[in-house]
Parts: C-alpha cells; sequence; structure tokens
C-alpha cells in the first residue's frame, strides 16, 4: 500500500483530471476537528496546503480506489498523505495529517466539504447559495456555516457528481434538477446563468431515525391527548390533509400519523422524491419522473395517483399534493379510499381549502366553484396545520374538522387551536390550546370503529 497507484495520465506526463479539492474549515459545531483556514495558513502557504493536496489527489487511480472498501481507502491516504508530504518536507502533525486525510476521503467518496454536514444528525438542512456562503438549519434556526469550497469549480463538481448518481445531468443548458443522495435526502439544484451566485444546492436532509407520535410530543410539538386525537383519527381511516409552510415538519407528522395504519392494509405512496418510511409489509411506493433531454418520459403525480386507483389500494399517500393531481386525490378520498393523506403548503387550515380549489381548478377548468367545494367536504374529514415558530420550535396550531357546507361557503370547525401567551427567559415561546366542545362531523365514523368513547376521553384529558 505504500506506493498507491498512480492515473495512466500521470504515467505519460500529462496533467491530471481536475479534480475538486477541499478547503480546510471547521463546521459550525467543531465536531469534524478540522483546523480553522487562518490556523493552518499561519502553519502554510495557501500555495503549499492545495500542492499537497493535488499532489496526493493526482497519485490516486480511480480503479484502484474502486476496490477499496471505505476503511481501506482511509488507511491508504493516510498513508499517501505522509509520504507525499515527506517528499514535500512539510512537516504534518498526526492531527493535520488524519484531517486532510479525512478531507481527501469525502472529497473522494463523498461531497466534499459538506460531507460533515450530511454527517451531523443536528443538522436538518443544508443550503449553498455559491461556493463561499453555506448556511445550515439546526434546531428550527437557519445559521451561517464555516464550511466553503475551494472555488466555484470544486462546487460545480460536487453538484454534477450529485446529478450523475440519480442519471440526470445539470449545466448551463439544463441548469435545474431535484435529485436524492444515497440516505434518501432531498436535493435541489441551480445552475448558472440561472444561478447568479454560483450554484445553488438545497439539500433537505432524509431523518436516519424514525421521529414517532411520542417523539413529536417529547418536542412540544403538541399535546399528549392530542397524539391521542391524531392516532384515533388515522385508525378510524379520517381522509387528513398535513398543511404548512416550507420545512414545518409536514412530511415528519405524516411518517408518524402512517404508523396507526393497519398491517393488513395495502398501502399506496406517491411522492415527487421518496421521503415517507412507511413500516407496513403491504406498501407500494411510486416516485414521479422528470422528462428526458429530448422532453419526453416524463410520469407526474397525476398519472401515478390516476394508475394507483387502478390497483386496489386500501389507501393512498401523496407525499405533497403541488398541482392538478388535487382532483385525483379527491376523486380516490371520495370513492372508498378512506383513510388517505396528503400534505400541502398553506398559512392555515383555511386557506388550504383554498389552494385545493385552485388546484383542483388547474386541472379541470369546466367544473363550477360549488362542485368542488362539494366534492372537499365530501372527500376530507381532517386538516392539520403545522408551523415553525420564531423560536425554532415546530408545533401544531390547528386541527380542523371539515364540518360542511352553508351555501358555498366551507364550514371549519378548529378542534384544536395555538394561542401565544409570551415567552419565557430563554426566548422559548409559552403556548396553550383552544378546544372546541362541538360534536365533530365524522362522529358516526368513530361510533362505526366504536372509537367514540376514546375520542371524548382524549378531549376531557387535554381541558385539564
Amino acid at each position: 500500500m505504500q506506493g498507491v497507484l498512480v492515473t495512466s495520465d500521470q504515467r505519460d506526463g500529462s496533467v491530471p483530471a481536475p479534480v475538486a479539492v477541499p478547503v480546510i474549515v471547521p463546521v459550525e459545531d467543531g465536531k469534524s476537528g478540522a483546523e480553522p483556514a487562518e490556523n493552518a495558513e499561519s502553519r502554510f502557504s495557501r500555495e503549499q496546503t492545495l500542492a499537497l493536496r493535488a499532489a496526493c489527489l493526482s497519485r490516486l487511480d480511480p480503479a484502484f480506489i474502486l476496490s477499496l472498501t471505505p476503511d481501506q481507502l482511509s488507511e491508504a491516504v493516510e498513508r499517501m498523505v505522509d509520504q507525499v508530504a515527506s517528499e514535500q518536507r512539510i512537516h504534518l502533525n498526526l492531527r493535520e495529517q488524519k484531517e486532510l486525510s479525512v478531507e481527501l476521503v469525502n472529497d473522494i467518496n463523498g461531497l466534499g466539504p459538506i460531507q460533515p454536514l450530511l454527517d451531523d444528525e443536528g443538522v436538518n438542512d443544508i443550503l449553498v447559495n455559491g461556493p463561499t456562503r453555506v448556511f445550515v438549519e439546526r434546531k428550527g434556526k437557519t445559521v451561517l456555516s464555516p464550511v466553503r469550497f475551494r472555488d466555484q469549480r470544486h462546487l460545480i463538481s460536487v453538484c454534477q457528481r450529485i446529478a450523475s448518481g440519480v442519471g440526470r445531468r445539470v449545466d448551463e443548458a439544463s441548469p435545474m434538477v431535484d435529485a436524492r443522495l444515497k440516505d434518501g435526502s432531498r436535493v435541489n439544484i441551480v445552475f448558472p446563468p440561472l444561478a447568479l451566485d454560483g450554484p445553488y444546492v438545497s439539500i433537505r436532509k432524509f431523518a436516519k431515525h424514525r421521529i414517532d407520535m411520542a417523539k413529536l410530543v417529547e418536542n412540544r410539538a403538541m399535546t399528549k391527548s392530542m397524539a391521542k386525537i391524531l392516532e384515533i383519527a388515522s385508525r378510524v381511516r379520517l381522509n387528513v390533509i398535513i398543511s404548512g409552510g416550507t420545512g414545518s415538519g409536514k412530511t415528519t407528522l405524516l411518517n408518524a400519523l402512517s404508523n396507526f395504519i393497519d398491517f393488513s392494509e395495502r398501502v399506496i405512496t406517491v411522492e415527487d422524491a421518496a421521503e415517507l418510511q412507511l413500516q407496513q409489509p403491504h406498501v407500494v411506493r411510486m416516485e414521479t419522473r422528470p422528462s428526458s433531454i429530448e422532453g419526453k418520459g416524463e410520469v407526474t403525480q397525476r398519472d401515478l395517483v390516476r394508475n394507483a386507483l387502478r390497483m386496489r389500494p386500501d389507501r393512498i399517500i401523496i407525499g405533497e399534493v403541488r398541482g392538478a393531481e388535487a382532483f385525483d386525490m379527491l376523486q380516490a378520498m371520495n370513492t372508498g379510499h378512506d383513510g388517505s393523506m396528503s400534505t400541502i403548503h398553506a398559512n392555515a387550515t383555511k386557506d388550504a381549502i383554498t389552494r385545493i380549489e385552485n388546484m383542483v381548478q388547474m386541472g379541470s377548468l369546466g367544473l363550477p366553484t360549488s362542485a368542488i367545494r362539494t366534492q372537499i367536504v365530501g372527500a376530507v374529514d381532517l386538516i392539520i396545520q403545522i408551523g415553525r415558530h420564531r423560536d425554532g420550535a415546530r408545533r401544531v396550531v390547528q386541527i380542523t374538522d371539515v364540518a360542511g357546507l352553508e351555501g358555498d361557503v366551507v364550514v371549519l370547525n378548529d378542534l384544536f387551536r395555538l394561542e401565544f401567551d409570551g415567552e419565557d427567559s430563554k426566548g422559548r415561546l409559552l403556548t396553550h390550546y383552544d378546544i372546541s366542545n362541538v360534536r365533530p362531523s365524522f362522529f358516526e365514523k368513530l361510533q362505526y370503529y366504536q372509537m367514540e368513547r376514546l375520542w371524548n376521553e382524549a378531549l376531557a384529558e387535554s381541558k385539564i
């Protein structure tokens, strides 16, 4: 292993293909152990540091790399760093050698300088606004991270690696792409000339550990009695829409609700980017497909929802309704597929009704408003509004019963509504829930499943 294989390009004396080279900078929480850039440059010049990295990368043979396990690669790179540093008379202590080796391995096998952020379970979102501005979301708050790319070329190489990993390309001719990392994290990339400050990368990390209702209660996203209410709603097969803004926790709540689906049911999921983590044995997962470079082969959510209706589902779960598929979702909910669920972007449960109405009109232009509202009332039983607040916490804001129609007006009854009481000395918001005593419109369904007593007991507990 002492003599690491070189590329064929190096043997014939030509310049090796450019490889993205990371800059040693610490991630926000310092867990990577990387030395701050200013400290590193006090020991060696920038030119020395880049030359050392370039020399190390130029000696790696791609075929040799592919034959190694991650542990073997790390060991080989460490030895190579030591060898090259000795040849160039650059003294590295063990810590510095390890840091450089880790960053080189991340650049070879991972996503360069943002790989430590992907490995950090405390980071929810990674937002790259060009090579030198990388933001992360921790505990609901977005902060600037000291992580950076060497230059725009470095960032471009990482973007192209992400896109090629899912069989897509991103360049000036195709400047926008949605992709998914190996761990399921969702990625959106915008390239110049649309991106004015270099490529933009938005990564919504895929949770490695499932969050259930108990965890949401522990995080104060809802009360224990509200969790019981939502469990009953899922078990009695209410049709549920989860509404909220970007990053408010809609998919997390949908995953938690899905835990209560009976294992005997056939569940079909439809998503733009697969994020749902259903644990039932009979789950059929489908994902949309973008059009090819020639503009052919696109499969939309509406296509998948329509096809799902032919697959004998017990429930259909749509990751997020964004367009004309809202009409087909209502059709599914209205034709015996009780217990279906979806998410939608809206600021309140009332706004969610309006958004569904507008999306149905996108796909069914001739349908009158009164007919659309009748379908919504007949299809949707419950709307759950969730939000992210200024203290960084995510909370259920409303649980609303879609009670019926009065004329052309959809009647909504807030079973639970969050009210703010101020904040404590640590800046955390103080809240309570107003609770309705009005009998829900789906009470007969509770009786059918013999859950009315548990429902009433949960409501009574919430008022204590």
